[in-house]
C-alpha cells in the first residue's frame, strides 16, 4: 500500500519539544524525540491541529512553486469561497478577479459553481444507496484520511462521489479543450484553505490521480492580491469576463450546515475534528442511530477555520453572510456555464478507486500475534501511572504501551518506572538522565 502524502512537515530548527502539538494531535501521531517532535506518517491525516497549536511556528506546511504555473499557456486558478472572506469590504470581488489575472491566471473559477451539481448527484446516490446509511460526506480529506486510520469499519458509508474541487478542474478543463486549446497546455491550480487539500491533491483517495496540477496556500495568494491591490489602486480595473453569478447556497457551501442544510432526513452538520471523533465513536458504538447524512469537517468552523485562513473565522463567516444576502436580493434564475457541462461531470462523478482501511490501531496482520500483543499492553498498564504527564515522549500512557509492544519504544522511558528501577538498584541515576536525554535532548539538562 502506498504512504499517504504529507503536507505538514517539522522544522526541527524551530521546535523545542514542547509538546503542544503531541497533546492536540487527535491521531496521536506525534512523538518528542531527542527533543524534537517527529510525526508518525502512517497516523497523520493532515489536520492541521499541530500547526494551529505550535508556538515556535516549527510545523510548516509545503506548497508548490507559484512560478510553475507559467510551466502552462493557459493557467486556470480555482478559488474557495472562504478567500473571499478574507478581505475587508472596501475590496471587491471584481479588484479579486483582476489582480488574479495580473499575476498571470487566464481563467478564474470558483470551486462553489459545481456545488450544485454535487448535491444532485449526491441525493442520487442516496437514493441508489440506501443501505448505506448513515451516508458520511467526504468533503473533508482530513475526515476521510480519519476514517481510514481511526474508524475503518465505517469507511463503507463515505459517499463515493468527487468533490467541488475536482469537478471544477474537470470542468474547466474540457470547457478549455472544448474552445480548440491542448490539454497539455492547460495548467489547473486549487488555493487551499488547509493541509488536508494539498495531501488530497498529491495522493487523492478513491482515484488514481488529481484533475489539479498544482496547489497554492491561502495565506500566499491572499498577501499576493493584497500587495497587487495597493500597487494598482489608482488605475482602472481591468473587466473579468468569467466572473459569474453564485448562489447563498453555493457561497455557504465551504461552511458548517453548507452541505447538511440540502438535504431530506436527519442531516447533522459537525465541526473541529475531536468533535468528528466524538460523533464517530458514537456511530461506531451504535450510540446514535437513524442518521440520514453526516457532513463532517475537520476545522473549527469548516473551512472558515483552514489552518491556512490569515483572518478571524468569524468575521470571514460574516463577510460570506453579507454575500449571501447581496446573491439572494439579485434573486438571477438563468443557468451558468457549468450546467451546460451537467451531464457531463455527472459521468466523472464517482469515485472508482478504493478508499482501504489504514488502521494505526491494528497490532499485526496476524489476528493470534495481535491478540498476544493486546496482553502484552494489557499487563503494561498495570505497571505504569496512567496518568498520560507525556514525560515519555509519547501522548498518553497507553501510546507508550503499544509503542513498547510494537518495537518503537523502550518501557524504561516512563519516568516512573525510571524511579522504581533506581530505587531497586536495577538503573542508576546516570542511566535515568541518559534516556531523559534521548527523549528531550541534552540541552534541556544543561542549564
Amino acid at each position: 500500500m502506498e504512504p499517504f502524502y504529507h503536507a505538514l512537515k517539522v522544522a526541527s530548527q524551530a521546535c523545542i519539544g514542547c509538546t503542544h502539538c503531541m497533546s492536540l494531535c487527535p491521531t496521536q501521531a506525534i512523538r518528542i524525540r531527542h527533543g524534537k517532535a517527529s510525526i508518525h506518517e502512517a497516523a497523520c491525516v493532515d489536520c492541521g491541529m499541530c500547526l494551529k497549536s505550535c508556538p515556535q511556528h516549527a510545523i510548516i506546511v509545503e506548497q508548490d512553486d507559484f512560478s510553475q504555473i507559467f510551466n502552462f499557456k493557459h493557467r486556470v486558478i480555482l478559488l474557495p469561497t472562504v478567500l473571499f472572506g478574507q478581505f475587508s469590504e472596501d475590496i471587491t470581488e471584481e479588484q479579486i478577479f483582476s489582480e488574479l489575472h495580473d499575476m498571470g491566471f487566464t481563467y478564474v473559477l470558483e470551486v462553489a459553481q459545481t456545488s450544485g451539481i454535487l448535491t444532485e448527484a449526491t441525493r442520487d446516490y442516496m437514493k441508489n444507496n440506501s443501505h448505506q446509511r448513515p451516508f458520511i460526506s467526504s468533503f473533508c480529506p482530513a475526515v476521510v484520511r480519519l476514517i481510514q486510520v481511526r474508524f475503518p469499519s465505517l469507511i463503507g458509508h463515505i459517499v463515493r462521489l468527487k468533490q467541488a474541487m475536482d469537478l471544477a478542474a474537470i470542468y474547466a478543463r474540457q470547457k478549455l479543450i472544448d474552445q480548440g486549446i491542448p490539454n497539455e497546455e492547460i495548467g489547473i491550480f486549487y488555493v487551499t484553505p488547509c493541509a488536508a487539500k494539498i495531501a488530497a491533491v498529491k495522493s487523492p483517495v478513491g482515484e488514481e490521480g488529481s484533475a489539479v496540477n498544482g496547489v497554492i496556500n491561502i495565506d500566499f495568494i491572499y498577501n499576493k492580491i493584497q500587495l497587487g491591490i495597493t500597487q494598482h489602486k489608482n488605475q482602472p480595473l481591468v473587466p473579468v469576463p468569467e466572473q459569474t453569478y453564485l448562489s447563498p447556497e453555493a457561497i455557504a457551501w465551504t461552511l458548517t450546515e453548507g452541505e447538511a442544510s440540502r438535504f431530506d432526513g436527519r442531516c447533522l452538520a459537525i465541526d473541529e475534528i475531536h468533535n468528528v471523533i466524538d460523533i464517530l465513536e458514537k456511530l461506531e458504538n451504535d450510540e446514535i442511530t437513524d442518521i440520514d447524512f453526516l457532513e463532517l469537517r475537520a476545522c473549527d468552523h469548516s473551512c472558515a477555520g483552514g489552518a491556512l485562513v490569515i483572518n478571524n473565522r468569524f468575521l470571514t463567516i460574516e463577510r460570506l453572510r453579507k454575500r449571501m444576502r447581496s446573491s439572494e436580493m439579485q434573486n438571477r434564475t438563468t443557468p451558468d456555464d457549468v450546467q451546460q457541462y451537467g451531464s457531463f461531470l455527472y459521468k466523472l462523478m464517482s469515485l472508482t478507486g478504493k478508499i482501504p482501511p489504514r488502521s494505526i490501531e491494528k497490532l499485526d496482520e496476524n489476528r493470534l500475534v495481535a491478540m498476544e500483543k493486546m496482553e502484552k499492553i494489557n499487563r503494561i498498564m498495570e505497571f505504569i501511572p496512567k496518568i498520560d504527564c507525556g514525560a515519555c515522549g509519547a501522548p498518553s500512557c497507553q501510546t507508550l504501551a503499544r509503542d513498547v509492544v510494537q518495537g518503537k519504544a523502550k518501557l524504561n522511558q516512563c519516568v516512573f518506572m525510571q524511579k522504581i528501577l533506581c530505587k531497586e538498584d536495577l538503573m542508576t541515576p546516570e542511566e535515568s538522565l541518559d534516556i531523559s536525554e534521548k527523549t528531550w535532548g541534552k540541552k534541556r539538562f544543561e542549564s
